[in-house]
């Protein structure tokens, strides 16, 4: 393997020279898996990193790597257990194909997220809680090498010249990093993990987003095909609200999704997903929201959902609304249920919508919005409203809100919402 390595190196110079320069150390790549003399297996690891370190010209499958690690303990025998060849093929898989020293991190119940701040700086959120981690990475170095090769695997540059990046890769990690001197000090990784296991409506429900009555409510909206938007901050729970209910959907419709990056996966039989495209360095082959908002009008879709309503495809959205397509769905940042209109006119001044167009079109296609907040570790449904269109402005009518009674919050429905909750229980 080690002459089959040295002749592709020969035969792509520049692409190996690449590979070597990914660490910014020149020859070798850093040890991003602490290797201490006095392991054998991660010596090991570290031996076959420095002699055949190339991951985008040798097959990185698992027997593959598990063959070299074994070729490196016949060269400089270290007289390793098969249990050790094991865990060493495992950790250069890791390096090569995973997340490196984070790799371990994966297996916490609940990780969501993880920020690695510095070498000795690396957090996770999970459970919906912020906690620092032991891990650590030799130095700035390995941080970056892990950065490039997360992003460049995703097709996308992340280098001096293109200090920052933010990619899905095939695994469904989303990665953000950012390199000095964008950064100040260490470069930045951010990775967000998708769950193996999406929760439904029920398991919400179960950890306290809502009662049952809201509950009722959210089935209802999906059973009748009612235009909505799901609101609320960063980390809210948007997206795993906006999942559970298109689970909920009937499985004789043809749900078409729509993502900058995908992180929609209903539990359906009939999903169709698009995601956007970048430029590429020549600043072509670009695909935005809009387009896909286009395309996905003639894939004859039964809901129509955009991941997140941020920009002018809104525009494209509420025609899509207003022209048959119920049951369409998004999410939106915004701070309140309240603020909404003023998110929706802000996206259609972007679309070059007027005020007036923006509150007509809006107040005819979309029907509902559902508040999430989040205090604490404790993500909940604060306020389910209705848009309405008042001496010609848009604005909110509160079906159902939290209010503070006797020292303690309370769920009040207005008459409306109430009206909504009888209709939904029958």
């Amino acid at each position: 393997m080690a002459t089959l390595f040295k002749e592709i190196a020969a035969r792509y110079p520049q692409q190996f020279e690449g590979l070597r320069q990914i660490s910014g150390r020149g020859e070798k790549p850093p040890p991003v898996v602490s290797a201490g003399e006095r392991d054998p297996v991660e010596l090991t690891v570290r031996r076959a990193r420095e002699q055949f370190f190339a991951p985008a010209v040798i097959d990185t499958s698992p027997a593959s790597l598990d063959a070299l690690v074994r070729e490196v303990e016949e060269q400089e025998p270290l007289h390793l257990q098969e249990e050790q060849i094991q865990r060493a093929s495992r950790l250069l898989q890791a390096e090569l194909c995973g997340l490196g020293v984070l790799e371990p991190l994966l297996a916490i119940e609940g990780i969501t997220d993880i920020f690695v701040n510095s070498p000795t700086d690396v957090w996770i959120e999970a459970a919906g809680q912020l906690r620092r981690t032991e891990v650590s990475f030799a130095d700035d170095a390995a941080v970056r090498a892990l950065a490039v090769r997360l992003i460049t695997a995703a097709g996308a540059r992340l280098d001096d010249a293109v200090p920052s990046a933010d990619v899905q890769t095939e695994s469904g990690y989303r990665v953000h990093a950012v390199l000095p001197p964008i950064s100040r000090g260490s470069p930045l990784l951010s990775i967000r993990i998708q769950p193996s296991q999406r929760p439904g409506l029920g398991e919400l429900r179960n950890r306290g987003m809502f009662g049952e009555e809201v509950a009722a409510v959210l089935r209802f909206l999906a059973r009748q095909k009612k235009n909505f938007l799901i609101s609320g901050g960063t980390g809210t729970g948007k997206t795993t609200l906006l999942n559970a209910l298109l689970s909920s959907c009937p499985e004789n419709e043809r749900i078409v999704t729509i993502e900058d990056s995908a992180e929609l996966a209903p539990a359906h039989p009939h999903v169709v997903s698009l995601q956007t495209r970048a430029a590429n360095t020549e600043g072509r082959g670009e695909t935005d929201l809009a387009e896909l908002v286009r395309q996905a009008l003639r894939m004859r879709p039964s809901r129509l959902v955009l991941g997140e309503c941020r920009g002018a495809e809104i525009a494209d959205m509420l025609t899509a609304m207003n022209t048959g397509h119920s049951g369409t769905g998004g999410t939106l940042h915004a701070n309140s249920a309240a603020a909404v209109p003023a998110r929706l006119y802000a996206l259609g001044a972007l679309a070059g919508m007027s005020a007036e167009a923006l509150a007509l079109q809006a107040s005819t296609a979309l029907e509902f919005v559902i508040h999430i907040e989040r205090r604490a570790s404790q993500r909940f449904i604060a306020e389910i409203g209705r848009l309405v269109l008042r001496r010609g402005e848009l604005a909110v009518e509160p079906l159902c809100s939290w209010q503070k009674c006797r020292r303690r919050s309370v769920l009040e429905w207005s008459p409306a919402g109430q009206e909504l909750l009888r209709e939904a229980q029958r």
